[in-house]
């Protein structure tokens, strides 16, 4: 065994004293982890080291079991695995650095942090490298943390809020009056859902080009039942139609699994083939931001249906194909770093 015991092995075993009401011997705690006796005294010595309020009981015949202290900390209404998961799923939350949720994670941590204790900090942040996540076209809403606390707070308190809007048609900004019903967070980025008075709609509207937002004295009640999660249930994404389209597109045996690996929309149905391909299709309300997907798989998706679609998709890739042409200069040979290489 390693002299310093796996680390995931140490937050199963934390796990474990921390749900047995009535302990746990070293015998079962050696038998639930596959490992021996001797590796589970020196995780507990390790515990004991961190400061975690390790308790020893013997009871009848002798038998002596370990728990951790208390079902949750002073304070707290979280065991300590659940408070130490809280306490390292706040990098998860750093692209929203600077916003009310950022701001209201950072009092729970700040909490979690003088409850624990700074050698069990220091004991929990080897946990850290396991976990890293991505932040690659992420918003920055450092600055932008008024501005989200206007739109949570009209929200909150069904009032109207005066925007000042940047879209990406526009040349100038725009200001007008909404309705907001909620956030929504996508890709990285935030969009406030709501009803736009000017267009007479429910509208998204991007975060980051929100300029200046003013919570107003007019109330509005929002529509019964309305829930963000169920407005979007249609969209392949952020985007929102009205429509209901079948959409199927048949995917090359070299992205095949990768496509099966993952949840993209709640209607999907993914049919493997024979040959090594996938049949995927989808109901959507609209299809402006599946066709990107599609298109990011390059010759290795294919529409088979609408037919609208493979219309739109065929001038997308004539257009593009345009910027490449170099006065009918051969295009790279197949394998010659043309980027058809499976995706990890």
């Amino acid at each position: 065994m390693s002299e310093e015991p796996p680390l995931v092995r140490q937050w199963v075993l934390l796990r474990l004293l921390s749900g047995r009401r009535f302990g746990v011997t070293i015998k079962e705690m050696a038998q639930e982890m596959g490992v021996s006796d001797k590796t589970i005294r020196r995780d507990l010595e390790t515990f004991e080291q961190a400061g975690f309020p390790l308790l020893e009981q013997i009871g009848e015949f002798g038998r002596k079991t370990w728990r951790l202290e208390g079902n949750s900390q002073p304070g707290l209404t979280f065991t300590f695995d659940e408070a130490i998961a809280l306490y390292l799923s706040r990098r998860f939350l750093e692209p929203l650095a600077g916003t009310l949720f950022w701001e209201a994670a950072g009092r729970a941590f700040k909490k979690i942090r003088a409850t624990l204790g700074p050698k069990a900090l220091d004991y929990i942040e080897r946990f850290g490298p396991l976990f890293h996540q991505t932040t690659v076209g992420a918003s920055d809403y450092s600055k932008k943390a008024d501005l989200i606390d206007q739109l949570c707070v009209g929200a909150e308190d069904h009032r109207a809020v005066f925007i000042t809007y940047q879209s990406l048609q526009a040349t100038e900004p725009v200001s007008y009056d909404i309705l907001p019903y909620g956030l929504a967070y996508h890709h990285g980025s935030l969009y406030l859902v709501g009803w736009s008075n000017k267009d007479n709609a429910i509208r998204h509207w991007k975060v980051d080009r929100i300029t200046d937002a003013e919570v107003t004295q007019v109330p509005f009640q929002r529509p019964d039942g309305f829930d963000v999660k169920k407005h979007l249930a249609t969209s392949f994404g952020i985007f929102h139609g009205d429509g209901d389209i079948g959409v199927k597109i048949r995917f090359s045996p070299t992205v095949a699994r990768y496509v099966q690996e993952s949840t993209w929309h709640e209607t999907q149905q993914l049919r493997p083939q024979k040959d090594g391909s996938l049949l995927a299709e989808f109901r959507l309300g609209d299809t402006e931001e599946i066709k990107r997907w599609i298109l990011s798989f390059g010759r290795h998706a294919e529409v088979i249906e609408p037919e609208e679609l493979r219309g739109e998709l065929q001038r997308e890739i004539a257009s593009a194909l345009t910027l490449y042409w170099d006065g009918g200069r051969q295009l790279p040979a197949e394998g010659s770093g043309s980027g058809d290489e499976a995706r990890a």
